[in-house]
């Protein structure tokens, strides 16, 4: 008997080990700090000037999946019917995308959830695509990735994944890094698999020899009362506080999935499952200036302001606002919108756009 339970616990030690290392090679655990490559394919981008006009958009693409689905996971209970969009479909919304940021022209672009590599995106290289109709606007990008796997065993989801930001521009870059943001708490199986929420970092050269920090991002969609949403808007904040201390100015957008003030008792009963009655995203405003603002996103012409159009079919249009632009006060803004007319069925984000004026030379 003890012969036979030694070969039985050697039995499962082996099994656990392969387990183990069959987990990991599938899987992607980033450093903290990676230096990226950045790419600049014209022989020499031009460099901003201070003081110069600026114009920066923000936009959560949603893989290109458009607006004719609901996915498993737009429903709480994963319920969704939709596992992934059609290639036609896809493609229909990357013209489109494309045609809006051509209409816009935007100086440097924030775009969050581009696929690479995805069983759900049909394996694409959504940068690539984009970059191919956009390469005579943004001759520099770097890119970084916040969800990759080369499988995830949810039902699903049964095979790969890669999701990225990705930040385009007209502008020299010099130097791009990613930089790891606080995880979900998960079991050390599932935490394998997650989604790791990161900062696409980019400088960008001034003319008298300063630089702008340009910051993209994507922050979980957690549920309230967990850790990972508030650490994550922490660490996001103490890095502001550092470029605000050496006097380098800095813009940060992206799909920060928190709302603003005001809006959570906007919201029905049901839909407030995911986000806290005192926004976490308060860590932020409370120190530097928001686009929009809490008075737009919550004032008399609040749906004007709002960026999210969740794929659910009790939804009839734009219900909530998760998308923003912060700004060193050191830069002045000029105007600002969110994009609605012509956006509504291309994702379930709606482009923000702003205008600003970069600190004159000292």
């Amino acid at each position: 008997m003890t012969r036979l339970l030694r070969i039985t616990l050697l039995s499962l030690l082996i099994i656990a080990g392969l387990l183990t290392a069959l987990i990991y090679s599938l899987t992607w655990r980033p450093a903290d700090k990676q230096t990226l490559p950045v790419s600049c394919v014209a022989p020499r981008a031009p460099t901003l000037l201070p003081g110069q006009a600026l114009k920066v958009m923000t936009w959560n693409v949603q893989y290109l999946a458009g607006k004719n689905y609901v996915f498993w996971y737009d429903t709480a209970d994963g319920s969704g019917p939709d596992d992934r969009p059609t290639v036609e479909d896809m493609a229909s919304s990357l013209d489109e995308v494309a045609r809006v940021i051509r209409d816009e022209q935007p100086d440097i672009l924030l775009l969050q959830e581009l696929d690479e590599g995805a069983k759900s995106s049909h394996y694409q290289d959504q940068v690539a695509l984009l970059q191919e109709r956009l390469v005579d606007l943004y001759p520099c990008s770097a890119q970084a990735f916040d969800w990759k796997a080369d499988f995830v065993p949810n039902l699903h989801i049964f095979g790969s994944v890669g999701r990225k930001l990705v930040t385009l521009s007209r502008y020299q870059i010099e130097h791009a890094e990613r930089l790891q943001l606080p995880v979900s708490p998960a079991n050390f199986i599932s935490r394998q698999f997650q989604p790791r929420p990161a900062l696409l970092l980019t400088y960008l050269p001034l003319s008298d020899g300063g630089q702008l920090a340009v910051l993209n991002t994507r922050l979980d969609g957690d549920m309230p009362g967990r850790s990972a949403v508030q650490a994550q808007a922490k660490a996001t904040v103490k890095l502001l506080d550092k470029f605000e201390g050496r006097g380098t100015p800095w813009l940060i957008g992206g799909d920060f999935n928190l709302l603003p003030l005001g809006q959570f008792l906007r919201l029905d009963a049901v839909k407030r499952g995911q986000y806290s009655p005192d926004s976490e995203l308060h860590l932020l405003w409370d120190k530097y200036p928001m686009i929009p603002s809490n008075s737009e996103s919550s004032g008399i012409d609040r749906e004007k302001w709002l960026t999210n159009f969740p794929n659910d079919p009790s939804v009839e249009g734009p219900d909530r606002t998760l998308d923003y632009l912060f700004y060193s006060p050191r830069i002045k803004r000029v105007e600002a919108k969110v994009r609605q007319a012509d956006t509504l069925r291309i994702s379930n984000h709606l482009p923000v756009i702003a205008r600003f004026l970069l600190p004159a030379a000292q």
